[in-house]
């Protein structure tokens, strides 16, 4: 038996998309860059919530949040012309003509093709809604509710067949909120309506409204990529020379080790002693004297160095003792101003570019709680994450890290350690660690 609903929608895509004609999806303009934006209203979170993207309010507060993988905006140039073409935005897609009317109930299992969607008076999600783009990269889906919108508990939006959140529109006449464990996907845009992510909630996707509150509690929100975006590519890796073929280098003090320690890479000081190490655990060459090896990565080091010294930050960590947490960082610099206390797990997200730089500027000591991890996503490689500590790194028991630490003062790694990378700078020590680098 034919399900009804999903049959009609699909002769509706046959009738009026097959010629290739395709609704223009709107232009968001500066609101694109906004995870959560508002032009009027206050913007808050509750509790440990993970965003990727901007967040901010032309006229109202920010407040709540812990570390953002964005920047956070209140009143000024980006937040004014993000609030004028977010009317725009909202503008264009009231005037795209409907393909079909549609009950205040969406999912259930159903499935919806390409096409504008009207309901009439408020509208809702339950169980699973289905978006196919048949095949199509450029299918657009919209859902015009001329009331508030509700996305019920667990209820999800999945897409088949090449459809992309970012080619998904929800626009509604006034609220919009979002229950527990559900999982949407898409742009909304509230006009005159407060918007809210309940606890676990997750959003692949923006909330923007013209005027209302935005809230989350223990959310994880993300912009969704493609349509255009461009890739996130982080800035130009320095070129490592000399330097990528040691695991532990100092250019000026001692490289001691203590317990048994595996390293994969050279071990060398440029102005200090080597000692400590068992050559049998060692995949490299020691360099128990400064050499001709050791004279060229100090130069080397220094130019590393002071070319991430140079790279002006794109996003500032407000909060480097809460540092971890499961944060996810995509391809940027980062910079931390203050001692930073790494706990629990750090995600690293390269969005499938393997060539994605990630570069942490620590403007204070760096400090690890015992166990925490940096865990590597979606093709990004330890090569491309450099760690520029302006002080010291001292790396707690048991923990897995992944980079390459260059330090201004001393490294101490701890019992147990994992470093998959590098540990470069002054007066290495180490404790029953595991080392390798990439040459």
């Amino acid at each position: 038996m034919f399900n009804k609903i999903p049959f009609a929608a699909f002769l509706l895509h046959l009738l009026l998309f097959a010629s290739g004609t395709y609704a223009q999806a709107p232009d968001l303009g500066r609101a694109s860059g906004f995870v959560l934006f508002t032009a009027t209203g206050i913007v808050s979170n509750t509790g440990s919530s993970h965003l990727t993207g901007n967040i901010g309010t032309q006229t109202g507060a920010i407040y709540g949040f812990g570390n953002v993988d964005g920047v956070m905006h209140s009143g000024d140039t980006a937040t004014a012309q993000a609030s004028a073409d977010l009317l725009v935005a909202y503008s264009q897609l009231n005037a795209i003509p409907s393909t079909a009317a549609h009950a205040p109930v969406l999912g259930g299992g159903e499935t919806l093709f390409a096409g504008v969607y009207n309901i009439t008076g408020s509208g809702s999600t339950v169980s699973d809604l289905n978006l196919d783009a048949l095949g199509d990269p450029n299918a657009l889906f919209i859902f015009r509710i001329s009331g508030n919108f509700s996305a019920g508990p667990s209820s999800q939006v999945i897409l088949i067949h090449g459809a992309v959140a970012c080619n998904v529109f929800w626009q509604v006449e006034g609220a919009a909120t979002m229950a527990a464990l559900s999982y949407m996907r898409g742009t909304f845009i509230a006009n005159n309506g407060a918007m809210t992510m309940a606890a676990g909630s997750k959003l692949e996707g923006r909330l923007l409204s013209t005027t209302g509150t935005i809230s989350v509690d223990r959310t994880v929100a993300c912009m969704p990529l493609g349509c255009g975006v461009p890739i996130l590519t982080g800035p130009p890796a320095p070129g490592l020379a000399s330097t990528q073929g040691y695991a532990l280098f100092t250019a000026l003090g001692s490289v001691s080790n203590s317990g048994v320690s595996n390293i994969t890479g050279d071990i060398g000081s440029n102005a200090g002693t080597v000692s400590g190490f068992d050559p049998a655990l060692v995949n490299g060459t020691i360099h128990p004297t400064p050499d001709a090896s050791t004279s060229q990565c100090a130069v080397d080091l220094h130019q590393v160095s002071r070319y991430l010294d140079s790279l002006p930050y794109d996003i500032e960590l407000l909060y480097p003792t809460q540092f971890g947490g499961s944060l996810v960082l995509t391809p940027h610099v980062y910079r931390m101003n203050g001692v930073t206390l790494l706990t629990d797990t750090l995600f690293l997200n390269a969005q499938g570019n393997s060539s994605a730089v990630f570069v942490i500027q620590v403007n204070g000591d760096f400090l690890t709680s015992s166990q925490c991890f940096v865990q590597l996503q979606n093709g990004a490689c330890a090569d491309h994450v450099f760690w520029k500590m302006y002080r010291g790194a001292i790396v707690n028991t048991s923990c897995n890290i992944s980079g390459n630490l260059i330090c201004n003062s001393s490294v101490f790694l701890n019992c147990g350690t994992i470093l998959n990378g590098r540990a470069l700078r002054i007066c290495l020590k180490l404790d029953n660690s595991h080392i390798s680098c990439w040459k």
